[in-house]
């Protein structure tokens, strides 16, 4: 049956083939199509997560993107409403080595086959993933077509065209495409904190729109794939709220005592906002186009720089000019992944696109102050430039992987970032202490 052995157009298609992989180089991968029919066109990147497909599918970093998953058992817990970052599916596709099984997990409300034809997502199995894998590590992530056609017809050349004519990652910015239309407060929209089995999510009452009338955001006019962030929960009575929550910062135990942070949605995700709930904080998201006056008419003590896809330096023309803003205030300030990218870009550093990125949850990373290792999770397929960095700022983490910038902080002013995903906590919690010193310095400037 069908491989991940690349074959010349001109071979016949095996038999039982109903997906396609076109590279755009001319190498076509045939496979079992799942999920929706169609096609879709992006950069093909490889994850190596033993688990949780669901969260890295709907993952916003991912818009553009198709994922080979190195582990070849991808589907046997199915999908749930609570394991998501987002309401939809931000991964084109996925390509896997197994067929996708029924679920075997009695948090399962569904099976992912179901999932994503429910999404419009498309899957291949019956690839050879790690000869994929292999070609990737080797060549860089290629552009391509994923195709699926339950009864077997593909115009091939036709597809070849469409990966050929794609222009790349490379100067696209997709964080306006990802991000919130608008202002909204976390909590409002989705449960607030974190989830804990047999608890569900902490509970979490809503937040008042800071500013009052006419001194929060208007609905943005850009984004057209925004994400509500509107909780898609179990039915009412399957949660309880977590016991012992963590204390608020400060002390207290009111909503309106905790410091307040105004995150920038680039292309968040749901997990981050609930690990600062979690250490404490009241947390406002604005879209990325927000301006330094809609920011800070919201009267915050610190600022979140959230994660997202595309190319930091096209998302920065807009950006960057508020980052240097609000970095004049004086007011703590905490980036993640693009985050990371874009106050990098802030202070004068440069970005550069990685051969073929960093995608997966056992990435080594030192921490330089004291040289301990942290086991992190990655999504990332630009990097800060170590070289280019100013003389106020200091590299705080590096990979252990291949060297390059995991984190870095200002000398002059309250304001760090990391270039991994703390949040995602990949079975190890090494990196939760940044959103508790994050909040820690909040209200103290």
């Amino acid at each position: 049956m069908a491989d991940a052995q690349p074959t010349p157009m001109s071979s016949a298609k095996p038999a039982g083939a109903t997906g396609v992989l076109v590279l755009a180089n001319g190498d076509v991968i045939w496979g079992r199509g799942f999920g929706a029919e169609g096609q879709a066109v992006g950069e093909v990147c490889f994850h190596t997560a033993m688990t949780g497909y669901q969260e890295v599918l709907t993952d916003p970093s991912f818009a553009g993107q198709m994922i080979c998953f190195t582990f070849p058992h991808i589907g046997n817990v199915g999908a749930n409403p609570d394991d998501i970052e987002a309401d939809d599916p931000h991964a084109l596709g996925i390509i896997v080595r197994e067929d996708v099984t029924e679920p075997s997990s009695f948090r399962a409300v569904e099976g992912l086959d179901g999932w994503m034809k429910r999404h419009a997502r498309i899957g291949l199995s019956g690839i050879d993933t790690r000869a994929l894998t292999r070609r990737i590590r080797v060549a860089g992530a290629p552009n391509g077509v994923i195709a699926h056609s339950a009864n077997g017809e593909f115009d091939v050349p036709a597809l070849l065209a469409m990966a050929q004519g794609w222009p790349g990652l490379e100067g696209m910015d997709l964080a306006k495409d990802v991000s919130t239309e608008m202002h909204y407060g976390w909590g409002e929209k989705a449960p607030g904190g974190t989830w804990r089995l047999g608890f569900g999510y902490e509970s979490s009452s809503p937040l008042p729109q800071a500013g009052g009338a006419g001194g929060g955001l208007a609905p943005s006019s850009t984004g057209t794939g925004a994400v509500d962030h509107a909780s898609t929960g179990t039915a009412a009575g399957e949660r309880a709220p977590t016991p012992n929550p963590l204390p608020l910062a400060g002390g207290g135990d009111s909503r309106e005592a905790r410091p307040h942070v105004v995150a920038i949605d680039y292309g968040s995700k749901r997990n981050i906002f609930r690990n600062l709930v979690a250490a404490g904080a009241k947390v406002s998201v604005v879209p990325a186009t927000a301006s330094f006056e809609q920011v800070m008419a919201l009267a915050p003590d610190g600022i979140f720089l959230s994660n997202g896809p595309g190319d930091p330096a096209a998302t920065g023309d807009y950006a960057v000019p508020v980052i240097r803003e609000l970095l004049e205030t004086g007011k703590p300030l905490f980036g993640i992944c693009l985050g990371h990218q874009l106050l990098g870009l802030a202070v004068g550093a440069t970005t550069n696109k990685m051969f073929q990125g960093h995608r997966g949850a056992n990435h080594p990373v030192k921490r330089l102050s004291d040289g301990a290792v942290e086991i992190t999770s990655m999504n990332h397929g630009f990097a800060v430039e170590r070289d280019s960095l100013p003389a106020n700022v200091r590299e705080t983490h590096v990979s252990l992987f291949d060297g390059s910038n995991a984190g870095l902080e200002l000398t002059d002013k309250p304001a760090f970032s990391v270039q991994y995903h703390p949040e995602a906590s990949p079975g190890p919690q090494d990196s939760l202490y940044l959103f508790e010193r994050f909040v820690g310095m909040l209200g103290v400037q």
